[in-house]
Parts: structure tokens; sequence; C-alpha cells
């Protein structure tokens, strides 16, 4: 049996020297080395959008791969990739790391300097545990075999521009056309979810912060199920308890729902912490929500620009959504994708406040009129993210199909609650 092995290792001295080795295993077959955990993680997604068996049987994790620490990338992708076995490389070989790596989700531990022997012995173990995982995955159609849901992100540019009215209606969109939705509000110190969709929950993202292994039952506890369908994450009510969601946290958090859920839609703010930093990492699609002014533009400008020095988003990778779109303003899509880099949506979301004001007011964005305009748009937004299953997912562009504008979830974009907000 041929074993595919992918190794993950930043330096490039140590990069040739793993690669030369394990093209000496019997039956190897090596990938050329990804160098970073975003590459890694990407890589390994679209394996497994096209097939379970186009995934390694083993990847080799680096210790001092970046940007992600090691452990916490091994306990990603064994959660992400069960089928996959992953070998952890290391200079240290103390019980306490062997347990920590074990708990994380690692098939085995291979110490520095590396010989032939140690690294031959375990890559068999974990390849043969991973044929095992896949031939039961193969015999039952329940099973989880690829990456699990898809995640999107969205992030404002600057507070007020209407990032969590885009979160909540994309996932009003996708729970319309049938899916199961999560929907996570993981700004952490002001997040508004709450108070939009009229819920009081006592339970929130801050009490999964600790849990070290997130159970199906555990995760059920935490959310709390909308009327609409939907499930809620929220936001901690103690805005200071947000400190506690760590960004390992988030990646599990995220992790957990996407395994449950076809859709997850992550709320991040318009404030990075380490938390929404790995949220946005994690994620299929990025959107970064900005208005047409010349303050929200540089605003997305420097956002892109940050993430991409903290390595956590490419621009090219992002979306970034127009809202309070109008003909007559001076700044158009086209110019704001010319500034930031990113890709502008297709879809440009209206400035009709007055659609907003009476469903903000009441708490209940998702009772706004089927005919609102903003609303139209953000459900357009959501087909042209693939979000929508494929009877409801062809509206035209500021229009979508009619199974999606008689549903009764309703909402909109562009007008924050009067005591401020995203």
């Amino acid at each position: 049996m041929t074993t595919r092995i992918l190794p993950a290792v930043g330096d490039p001295d140590a990069a040739r020297s793993v690669t030369t080795l394990i093209g000496q295993l019997p039956d190897a077959e090596p990938a050329p080395p990804v160098t970073d955990s975003t590459q890694l993680v990407d890589t390994l997604a679209r394996l497994a959008a096209a097939s379970l068996d186009e995934l390694p049987e083993v990847v080799l994790v680096h210790e001092r791969i970046g940007p992600v620490p090691a452990l916490e990338l091994v306990r990603e992708v064994a959660l992400r990739f069960p089928a996959v076995g992953v070998v952890l490389i290391t200079a240290d070989a103390s019980p306490v790391l062997f347990s920590a790596a074990m708990d994380s989700g690692a098939r085995g531990l291979v110490t520095l300097p590396l010989g032939y022997e140690e690294l031959a012995s375990r890559v068999q173990a974990a390849a043969q545990w991973s044929v095992g995982v896949r031939r039961h995955l193969g015999a039952g159609a329940e099973q989880i075999t690829g990456p699990g849901g898809t995640v999107v992100t969205v992030s404002g540019a600057k507070g007020g521009v209407g990032a969590t009215v885009t979160a909540v209606h994309l996932a009003l969109a996708a729970r319309a056309s049938g899916r199961t939705v999560a929907l996570v509000d993981m700004d952490l110190q002001s997040g508004d979810i709450a108070s939009y969709l009229d819920v009081q929950f006592r339970r929130s993202v801050a009490d999964l912060a600790t849990i070290a292994d997130i159970s199906p039952r555990v995760l059920q506890d935490a959310v709390f199920v909308h009327e609409t369908g939907l499930s809620l994450l929220l936001a901690p009510a103690e805005g200071e308890r947000g400190e506690e969601v760590t960004d390992r946290a988030a990646r599990q958090i995220v992790s957990a729902l996407r395994g449950r859920h076809e859709v997850v839609v992550v709320d991040c703010g318009s404030q990075l912490n380490s938390a929404n930093a790995a949220a946005i990492e994690m994620a299929d699609t990025a959107v970064l929500v900005a208005t047409p002014d010349v303050v929200a533009v540089r605003a997305a400008k420097r956002t892109v620009r940050m993430w991409e020095r903290l390595q956590v988003r490419k621009a090219e990778e992002t979306v970034t959504l127009v809202n309070r779109h109008h003909r007559a303003t001076e700044i158009q899509p086209p110019l704001v994708q010319k500034i930031t880099g990113t890709r502008v949506a297709g879809v440009a979301v209206p400035a009709h406040f007055k659609e907003l004001q009476a469903v903000v007011d009441a708490g209940r964005l998702h009772e706004l009129d089927a005919k609102s305009t903003v609303k139209q748009a953000l459900w357009a937004l959501a087909g042209e993210l693939g979000l929508v299953q494929a009877p409801a997912a062809a509206p035209a562009a500021g229009r979508p199909g009619k199974q999606l504008a008689r549903a009764g979830d309703r909402g909109s974009l562009g007008l924050r609650r009067r005591t401020g907000g995203r």
C-alpha cells in the first residue's frame, strides 16, 4: 500500500531534511511540503472537497510551524479531517508534551534529530490507523467524510457599517433554503445578535472556552435554537468574559459547529482579537463590510493590510461588501476593489434606512418585510456566496428567488441600534 505523506514544515532547511528522509521510506509518496498552518488546512480542505480518498494518509507537523502553534494545528486537523493520521515532529520528548500531543489528536510523535527507524515506525502506525478510519467512514453514508460545513465570517471595516445585520441575514437566507445553520457572535465585548433577534439566553461562547473536548451534548447546551431555526451561539452578556475565549478555544468552537451544521456564519465585529482572527483564518469565505465613504474605505484597507501582516487572510481571499450604496456617491464598488485589493461582491446593499427602523427598534430583525430592497440584496449575496441550496440559489442580482422571498425570516442591512453598533 502506498502511503501519501504531507509534511508541514516552515523552515526550508528542516523541510529539505524531512522530505529527504520520508522519500527513503518504503512505499511512501511524499507531497511537496507546505510552509504554514493556513496552507496546510487549505490544502486538506481542497482535497477533502474532491473526495475522502484524495486526502493524504499521514500529515507531519513540525514543532516550529506557524502562525498557529503546532499543538493547536494538530487539534484542528484532527477535528476537521478525522481520516488523516497526524504525527508531530519535535525536539521535546517529555511525557508532558507526549500527553498533550495525544490529547490534541496526534497519532504519534517523532523526536528531533530525525531517525529513519523511528520515523518509519510512526508513519506506518499513523497510516494503518488512517486506513482503518476510512474503511469505517466508507461503511456509513451518514458519516462526515469532508471538512464539515461551510464557514463564513463577517467583519466590519469599522463600527456601525452593518456587519451584524449582514451576518444575521446571510444565516437567515441559508436557513430559509433548508440548510442547518449556526450563527455565532464572536464580537465578544459588544455583540448585538441577541438584541437584534430578541433573545435572552444565559449561556454564551465564553462557556465553551475552557472545555477541552466539546461533545455534541456540551455544544447543544450552549446553543440557543431561535424561532427561525437558527442555532445561536451568543456573545457573553458581560463583555469582560470575552477575554476567556482564546484563539485555541475559537478554533475548537468553530470546528465543533461546522461538524454539526451545513453553514456556520460568524459575526466578528470590527475589532480584531485572537479569537475572531482564528475564525477568519479558518473561514471558507471572509466578508468585510464597508460603506462608500472615505473613512470606511480607508478603514477597510487598514483591516485588509493588518490581516495580511498577521497572516490571517490574504486580500485576494477576502470579499468586500459595499453597504448603504447609492448611485450618486463618488465612491463606487470598483474603486473600493481597487483601493482594498479585495474582491468586491457583485451585490451592493442599497441605502434604504427607513426599511430597517421598526424591526431594529423592536428587536425583530428577522421580521423585516420580504419586499425590502435591503433584504433582497443581502439574500442575493447569500446566493452569490453559495450559502443557499439549489432551488433558492438563483435569484437575479438584487432580487432573491420566490422561495426566499416567501420565507418568513425577514431582515436587512445598514442601520444600527440607536445605542450604537457595528
